[in-house]
């Protein structure tokens, strides 16, 4: 199978498949695609079009297209199906976490309804306990289904218990280890477990260190530790210690394109998650705070100005490097920022406390503002500008850098301990306060120094 483009044309292609009474060609064509690409299509059908797809599919097909859509579009395709059937034809088939995730997507009346449909008691009792975790948690990510096996068993035993149970499970990473009471206590791959005697004891063969999540670790912390540790799939245990669950690289894999999303949507001043294919309302409703609070920052730019009027009218060349002096504060209160949310979302601060990396940022910015500042007094200089200017550009110039240097990393740092995200800092918010700190700066300078 190969990776499709879907376009227009591919859209009216499948319309044209679609009038075709036999339905085989539909058929032949969906089984070379792969259920993204199959749910990239569907995303851009009307519903009845999308059934028409659907019930072209194999059951297990059908399910991983719904989990790849879009959330507007699989909630539109959703809507035309009852409770019952929505238990039974869809959640019933899937994966515990890939269940879990659609029913989040439900309000809590509905989601309930749909589990309580479901004919597999024990895997309905599984959903709701999947439910109640909080939202961006390793609980909530997590998948129920996984092989493990008790540490008194023999090799041989573990083997047969490991075919019974791989009929629920898709992909088999390593075989956990428990006790009697369902405490994790470490693991085998089933390299080591092939190569080991049938008669040996899981107890002699199993790897005591394991590496778990409790339930309540946040879905950032399960990242990091997936890549500090090279994991291909992690255990989630409860405040007991229980096995309850595992996440695979695959989960960890969306959730952190998720939250690079995330941030970037926050870094560039939208605050809600919204897509492309979103409304105009939702989208302007997502833009529009930034927008608003950059309005008002300009304003309030516009005020200070006026209370440096006269020293204006009575410099006027001093109103050349406004621009300058507000650009590059905004630069650089950005960069600091973003090297400190990276760092943050990395894990890679913790050894850092915050007196120590504002004291860095402040060695790292005076030595680009004394790059900076040298190099646009050359400028000046070379342009035969008086010299008050020429000194009054440099110094605040120097200043403006240190200083958004200073704020831009405090203010990711602050918020971060505030449990705030700290994305939001290196945006608009950073961008519009280091243009008004900026214009402070260089007219408080050219005060100072127009009057010696």
């Amino acid at each position: 199978m190969e990776k499709l483009h879907v376009d227009n044309a591919l859209i009216k292609q499948f319309r044209a498949w679609f009038e075709q009474p036999d339905g085989e060609t539909l058929r032949v064509q969906l089984l070379q695609m792969y259920p993204q690409d199959i749910a990239a299509v569907i995303d851009r059908l009307k519903n009845d079009e999308a059934r028409l797809v659907m019930n072209a599919l194999h059951k297990e097909v059908v399910v991983k297209v719904l989990v790849e859509m879009d959330e507007e579009a699989r909630e539109s395709f959703l809507s035309a199906y009852s409770p019952y059937e929505i238990a039974n034809e869809f959640i019933e088939n899937m994966d515990s976490d890939d269940a879990t995730y659609v029913l989040n997507h439900f309000p809590n009346n509905v989601k309930e309804e749909v589990i309580s449909q479901l004919q597999d008691l024990e895997y309905a009792s599984s959903l709701l306990d999947l439910i109640s975790y909080e939202e961006e948690t390793a609980g909530s990510l997590m998948a129920v289904e996984l092989v493990k096996v008790n540490q008194n068993w023999t090799v041989a035993q573990c083997i047969e218990e490991i075919r019974l149970q791989a009929e629920n499970v898709d992909t088999i990473f390593v075989v956990y280890v428990v006790d009697e009471l369902e405490r994790l206590l470490g693991f085998i791959t089933l390299k080591n477990l092939i190569l080991s005697a049938p008669e040996k004891s899981i107890t002699d063969v199993f790897n005591k260190e394991v590496i778990s999540v409790p339930t309540s670790a946040h879905m950032e912390e399960v990242a990091n530790i997936t890549k500090k540790y090279d994991l291909v799939a992690i255990p989630v245990v409860d405040p007991l210690g229980r096995l309850v669950g595992r996440i695979t690289i695959d989960d960890v894999v969306d959730l952190i394109k998720e939250e690079a999303d995330e941030d970037y949507q926050l870094m560039s001043g939208i605050t809600e998650d919204v897509d492309s294919t979103d409304k105009v309302w939702i989208l302007s409703r997502a833009r529009l705070p930034w927008l608003l609070i950059g309005l008002l920052g300009g304003i309030a730019s516009s005020r200070i100005l006026g209370v440096y009027e006269n020293q204006i009218m009575i410099h006027p060349e001093m109103a050349f490097f406004i621009p300058l002096i507000a650009a590059m504060g905004g630069n650089v209160g950005v960069q600091s920022s973003a090297i400190v949310v990276q760092g943050l979302a990395n894990d890679t601060l913790g050894t850092l406390n915050i007196g120590q990396k504002i004291l860095k940022e402040i060695r790292v910015a005076l030595l680009n503002g004394i790059i900076c500042s040298a190099f646009i007094l050359a400028y000046n200089i070379s342009f035969n500008h008086s010299y008050e200017l020429a000194v009054t550009v440099s110094i605040a110039l120097l200043t403006v850098i240190i200083f958004a240097s200073v704020f831009g990393t405090f203010i990711p740092l602050f918020l971060n301990r505030l449990k705030i995200d700290p994305a939001i800092a290196t945006g608009p918010f950073i961008t519009t306060s280091n243009d008004l700190l900026g214009i402070v700066i260089y007219f408080s300078i050219g005060r100072l120094l127009y009057t010696l």
